[in-house]
Protein backbone atom coordinates (compact mmCIF):
# COMPACT_ATOMS: atom_id res chain seq x y z
CA UNK A 1 0.00 0.00 0.00
CA UNK A 2 1.01 3.51 -0.69
CA UNK A 3 -0.58 6.17 0.03
CA UNK A 4 -1.59 9.06 -2.21
CA UNK A 5 -1.23 12.88 -1.33
CA UNK A 6 -3.95 14.90 -2.46
CA UNK A 7 -2.36 15.99 -5.60
CA UNK A 8 -1.47 12.99 -6.64
CA UNK A 9 -5.51 11.74 -6.28
CA UNK A 10 -6.22 14.55 -8.27
CA UNK A 11 -3.65 14.37 -10.93
CA UNK A 12 -5.00 10.81 -11.59
CA UNK A 13 -8.87 12.08 -11.46
CA UNK A 14 -7.56 14.41 -14.20
CA UNK A 15 -6.25 12.25 -16.16
CA UNK A 16 -8.95 8.73 -15.80
CA UNK A 17 -11.68 11.55 -16.30
CA UNK A 18 -9.87 12.42 -19.79
CA UNK A 19 -8.40 8.53 -21.11
CA UNK A 20 -10.15 6.38 -18.92
CA UNK A 21 -7.99 3.24 -18.30
CA UNK A 22 -7.48 2.42 -21.84
CA UNK A 23 -6.36 5.76 -23.42
CA UNK A 24 -2.63 6.84 -23.49
CA UNK A 25 -1.28 10.11 -22.85
CA UNK A 26 1.97 12.27 -22.12
CA UNK A 27 3.80 13.61 -19.50
CA UNK A 28 3.11 16.88 -21.05
CA UNK A 29 -0.71 16.97 -20.53
CA UNK A 30 0.55 18.50 -17.17
CA UNK A 31 2.79 21.26 -18.85
CA UNK A 32 0.05 24.58 -18.56
CA UNK A 33 -1.09 23.43 -15.24
CA UNK A 34 2.24 22.26 -12.63
CA UNK A 35 6.25 23.34 -12.76
CA UNK A 36 8.59 21.12 -14.42
CA UNK A 37 9.33 19.68 -11.66
CA UNK A 38 6.28 19.31 -10.11
CA UNK A 39 5.12 17.30 -13.36
CA UNK A 40 7.78 14.91 -12.44
CA UNK A 41 6.97 14.34 -9.40
CA UNK A 42 3.59 13.37 -9.99
CA UNK A 43 4.67 11.12 -12.57
CA UNK A 44 6.89 8.93 -10.31
CA UNK A 45 4.50 9.19 -7.21
CA UNK A 46 1.33 7.20 -9.55
CA UNK A 47 3.61 5.23 -11.12
CA UNK A 48 5.53 3.92 -7.58
CA UNK A 49 1.82 3.80 -6.21
CA UNK A 50 0.80 1.72 -9.09
CA UNK A 51 -2.00 3.84 -10.21
CA UNK A 52 -0.53 4.93 -13.84
CA UNK A 53 1.78 2.11 -16.11
CA UNK A 54 4.02 2.57 -18.50
CA UNK A 55 2.07 2.05 -22.22
CA UNK A 56 5.15 2.75 -24.42
CA UNK A 57 8.75 4.78 -24.14
CA UNK A 58 7.11 7.77 -23.16
CA UNK A 59 3.44 6.94 -22.80
CA UNK A 60 1.56 5.86 -19.84
CA UNK A 61 -1.96 4.80 -19.11
CA UNK A 62 -4.65 5.07 -15.82
CA UNK A 63 -4.92 1.53 -14.08
CA UNK A 64 -8.55 0.67 -13.73
CA UNK A 65 -10.18 2.98 -10.58
CA UNK A 66 -10.84 -0.22 -8.93
CA UNK A 67 -6.98 -1.51 -9.05
CA UNK A 68 -6.01 1.83 -8.09
CA UNK A 69 -8.27 2.15 -4.78
CA UNK A 70 -7.60 -1.98 -4.06
CA UNK A 71 -3.88 -1.53 -4.17
CA UNK A 72 -4.18 0.68 -0.88
CA UNK A 73 -4.89 -2.32 1.20
CA UNK A 74 -2.82 -4.75 -0.81
CA UNK A 75 -0.26 -6.47 1.76
CA UNK A 76 2.95 -7.36 1.77
CA UNK A 77 4.59 -4.22 0.82
CA UNK A 78 5.86 -3.92 4.52
CA UNK A 79 8.16 -6.72 4.73
CA UNK A 80 9.87 -5.87 1.34
CA UNK A 81 10.23 -2.45 3.10
CA UNK A 82 12.17 -3.63 6.42
CA UNK A 83 14.38 -6.12 4.04
CA UNK A 84 15.50 -3.21 1.97
CA UNK A 85 16.35 -0.92 5.52
CA UNK A 86 20.00 -0.45 6.35
CA UNK A 87 19.05 -0.29 10.14
CA UNK A 88 19.01 -3.28 12.57
CA UNK A 89 15.26 -4.25 13.38
CA UNK A 90 13.90 -7.30 15.08
CA UNK A 91 9.65 -8.24 14.27
CA UNK A 92 7.95 -9.45 17.54
CA UNK A 93 5.02 -9.93 19.29
CA UNK A 94 2.71 -11.25 16.75
CA UNK A 95 4.50 -10.79 13.84
CA UNK A 96 7.50 -12.97 15.21
CA UNK A 97 5.13 -15.55 16.06
CA UNK A 98 3.79 -15.51 12.64
CA UNK A 99 7.06 -16.04 10.98
CA UNK A 100 8.38 -18.48 13.56
CA UNK A 101 4.70 -20.58 13.04
CA UNK A 102 5.94 -20.68 9.00
CA UNK A 103 2.52 -18.19 8.56
CA UNK A 104 0.24 -21.19 9.96
CA UNK A 105 -0.98 -18.21 12.54
CA UNK A 106 -1.75 -15.51 10.59
CA UNK A 107 -2.68 -11.92 12.26
CA UNK A 108 -3.22 -10.31 8.51
CA UNK A 109 -6.38 -8.77 6.79
CA UNK A 110 -6.97 -5.94 4.55
CA UNK A 111 -8.55 -4.05 7.19
CA UNK A 112 -5.88 -4.70 9.94
CA UNK A 113 -2.55 -5.66 9.23
CA UNK A 114 0.35 -4.19 12.44
CA UNK A 115 4.00 -5.07 12.10
CA UNK A 116 5.34 -5.00 15.67
CA UNK A 117 9.25 -3.88 15.01
CA UNK A 118 11.96 -3.50 17.91
CA UNK A 119 14.28 -0.73 16.91
CA UNK A 120 17.30 0.72 18.35
CA UNK A 121 15.69 4.00 20.51
CA UNK A 122 19.02 6.07 18.71
CA UNK A 123 17.90 5.04 15.52
CA UNK A 124 14.13 5.73 16.04
CA UNK A 125 14.85 8.96 14.10
CA UNK A 126 15.78 7.38 11.06
CA UNK A 127 13.10 4.99 11.31
CA UNK A 128 10.27 7.65 10.93
CA UNK A 129 12.16 9.36 8.00
CA UNK A 130 12.67 5.94 6.38
CA UNK A 131 9.21 5.18 6.76
CA UNK A 132 8.08 8.26 5.83
CA UNK A 133 9.94 8.02 2.81
CA UNK A 134 8.49 4.58 1.87
CA UNK A 135 4.88 6.04 2.34
CA UNK A 136 4.24 3.07 5.10
CA UNK A 137 1.92 4.20 8.00
CA UNK A 138 3.94 4.19 11.69
CA UNK A 139 3.30 4.84 14.69
CA UNK A 140 5.57 4.04 18.05
CA UNK A 141 4.51 1.94 20.87
CA UNK A 142 0.88 1.67 19.85
CA UNK A 143 -1.62 3.39 16.95
CA UNK A 144 -3.83 1.69 14.58
CA UNK A 145 -5.04 2.36 10.53
CA UNK A 146 -6.97 0.96 8.19
CA UNK A 147 -4.85 -1.72 6.35
CA UNK A 148 -0.75 -2.02 6.96
CA UNK A 149 1.18 0.01 8.97
CA UNK A 150 4.03 -0.34 11.21
CA UNK A 151 4.62 -0.20 15.55
CA UNK A 152 7.67 1.09 16.51
CA UNK A 153 9.21 -0.42 19.62
CA UNK A 154 12.36 1.25 20.84
CA UNK A 155 14.70 -0.87 22.81
CA UNK A 156 18.00 -0.19 23.70
CA UNK A 157 19.85 -3.18 22.55
CA UNK A 158 18.24 -5.57 20.08
CA UNK A 159 18.78 -9.15 19.46
CA UNK A 160 17.63 -10.93 16.33
CA UNK A 161 18.16 -14.06 13.30
CA UNK A 162 17.44 -13.89 10.13
CA UNK A 163 14.13 -15.94 8.98
CA UNK A 164 12.67 -15.81 5.53
CA UNK A 165 15.00 -12.78 5.10
CA UNK A 166 13.55 -10.78 7.64
CA UNK A 167 15.34 -9.91 11.11
CA UNK A 168 12.83 -11.68 13.46
CA UNK A 169 13.67 -11.98 17.56
CA UNK A 170 15.26 -15.29 18.48
CA UNK A 171 12.98 -18.22 18.83
CA UNK A 172 13.22 -19.13 22.83
CA UNK A 173 11.49 -15.33 23.17
CA UNK A 174 9.12 -15.60 20.39
CA UNK A 175 7.56 -19.04 22.29
CA UNK A 176 7.86 -16.88 25.84
CA UNK A 177 5.34 -14.48 23.80
CA UNK A 178 3.10 -17.57 22.65
CA UNK A 179 3.09 -18.79 25.93
CA UNK A 180 1.87 -15.57 27.32
CA UNK A 181 -1.59 -15.41 25.04
CA UNK A 182 -4.01 -18.48 24.62
CA UNK A 183 -4.70 -16.91 21.48
CA UNK A 184 -1.26 -18.60 20.13
CA UNK A 185 -2.11 -22.25 21.15
CA UNK A 186 -2.31 -23.03 17.78
CA UNK A 187 0.90 -21.25 16.58
CA UNK A 188 2.85 -22.09 19.84
CA UNK A 189 1.88 -25.91 19.21
CA UNK A 190 3.09 -25.88 15.31
CA UNK A 191 6.29 -23.94 17.06
CA UNK A 192 6.76 -26.92 19.17
CA UNK A 193 6.31 -29.44 16.82
CA UNK A 194 8.64 -28.39 14.49
CA UNK A 195 11.42 -27.25 16.80
CA UNK A 196 10.80 -29.43 18.92
CA UNK A 197 10.97 -26.62 21.83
Amino acid sequence: MMELPPYGMRAYALFYSRHGSTGKFRQGELDWLVSEPMKKKIFALLLRAGWLEKAARSEYRCVSPEKAVKSLLALGRVPEVLMRSSLPYALCGLSAIEIWSDYSYVQRSFGRSPYFVRVLKKDLRKWNVYLNEESVPHYVGKGSTIGEFVILLPVKSLEFVEKDNLKVIPLKEAILEAEGNYLHSYALKFIKRKYGA
